[in-house]
């Protein structure tokens, strides 16, 4: 009997131990019902605002999308030897090479002689005529007064003409040519010194002064350009420049002087709108002394002649300027065009700021070269430059062998 009541309870446990284990198998052995692999997916990322009802931010976001207060700087994710993107450098304004100067004026005779050509053919025209009377000398005197050639000038010149004329009897097409080349070139000259100086000194302390260039003239002359043009000259002969924008009065001296700059390389000083000319004339000076500068440029306003107070203003800015060190050089810009007029202005300037040359703009287009002879006679200061184009490189240092045979052609 103890026998089968222990057989009995061996096979209830039996029975439930095989029930536990079906059930196991059951459970462990469910699949997904889709037909998708088991992979896991990666988890959604979350939605920053969907709680608060603010739209979702995008779900790429960089460092510089969210800033946090006081939070440290994003640590160094770049994967060494992975090339970082660097954005190029904006290209600055290109630096030109200005056209040498050397023959420049003969390189534009052209030019000049087709602008010069009434002159000079004028004035072979009446000397080759058969028989030179009374009538034909005063046609001559004419031609040379309409060419501004001035009342002084054009009565030596006459006379010279009419003596060497009846002593040598020159009547040939060759001689009148070769006659009239030396009187004009014994009333231009040609053994005036004509360089721009840009020779510094030494200050008392011993420190190396920049060449001062001071460049002056009324509105209209075309002052700013010529300046702009000058700095070309002085660059293509081997000179490091500084340019000062005093000009403070006029819209855009400024700026128009800084990209004439620009293109050579040259740095501009400039103030404020309506500044102080002196003042910028003075830091110009200064800047060229501590760049070790070779000239120091300076565009002063295009003052009218017949505003006194004006006038003693330009006075101020030399005088301002000579506090640094000596002024070596006042261009005074004159437009060939105007004549008589420009012999006023010649002289109103030559008294307030000892005009030391002259620079003849807008000779291209005008038959009046003579105003060469004319101003040189009213000052007594050399013709240095003359202006004979728009291009960059249109302005040349004046040479009067040049001149002369472009204007008899």
């Amino acid at each position: 009997m103890e026998i089968l009541l222990l057989a009995v309870v061996l096979a209830v446990v039996a029975i439930g131990a095989i029930s536990g284990l079906v059930i196991t198998r059951t459970r462990s052995s469910r699949a997904p019902t889709d037909d998708r692999p088991a992979t896991a997916a990666p988890p959604a990322e979350p939605q920053v605002g969907e709680d608060s009802g603010e739209p979702a931010p995008p779900l790429r976001r960089t460092v510089e999308d969210v800033e946090l207060p006081g939070a440290p700087p994003a640590p160094d994710t770049t994967v060494e030897g992975e090339p970082e993107t660097v954005a190029p450098p904006e290209p600055g304004p290109p630096t030109e090479t200005p056209e040498p100067t050397v023959g420049r004026l003969i390189r534009l005779r052209t030019r000049l002689a087709r602008s010069q050509n009434a002159l000079g053919q004028g004035l072979l025209t009446l000397l080759s005529r058969d028989r030179l009377d009374e009538d034909t000398w005063e046609e001559i005197e004419d031609t040379l007064l309409t060419a501004d050639v001035g009342v002084g000038p054009t009565t030596e010149l006459v006379e010279r003409l009419r003596e060497r004329v009846r002593v040598l009897g020159t009547r040939t097409p060759d001689e009148l040519r070769a006659l009239l080349r030396e009187e004009l070139l014994a009333i231009i000259g040609t053994d005036t010194d004509r360089s721009v100086r840009t020779e510094g000194g030494v200050s008392a302390e011993g420190e190396e002064l920049p060449a001062v260039v001071l460049v002056v003239g009324v509105n209209g002359t075309g002052k700013t350009t010529t300046t702009g043009k000058l700095a070309r000259v002085l660059v293509a002969d081997g000179n490091s420049v500084v340019l000062g924008a005093a000009d403070t009065f006029r819209a855009a001296a400024a700026d128009q002087l800084q990209t004439w700059g620009e293109r050579v390389g040259a740095r501009t000083v400039r103030g404020p709108e309506a500044g102080d000319p002196a003042s910028v004339a003075f830091d110009a000076v200064r800047e060229g002394i501590a760049e070790g500068a070779d000239v120091v440029l300076i565009d002063t306003a295009g003052r009218l002649h017949t505003k006194t107070g004006l006038m003693d203003e330009l006075g101020k800015v030399k005088r301002v300027v000579e506090k640094q060190g000596p002024v070596g050089e006042v261009l005074l810009v004159l437009d060939a065009t105007t004549g008589q007029n420009g012999l006023i202005q010649a002289r109103v300037f030559a008294e307030v700021v000892n005009v030391t040359g002259i620079v003849l703009t807008k000779l291209d287009g005008t038959a009046r070269g003579g105003i060469v002879m004319a101003v040189q006679r009213e000052l007594g200061v050399p013709v240095k430059l003359i202006g004979l184009g728009e291009g960059p490189d249109d302005l040349a240092p004046f040479e009067p062998e040049a001149f002369v045979d472009a204007l008899i052609g």
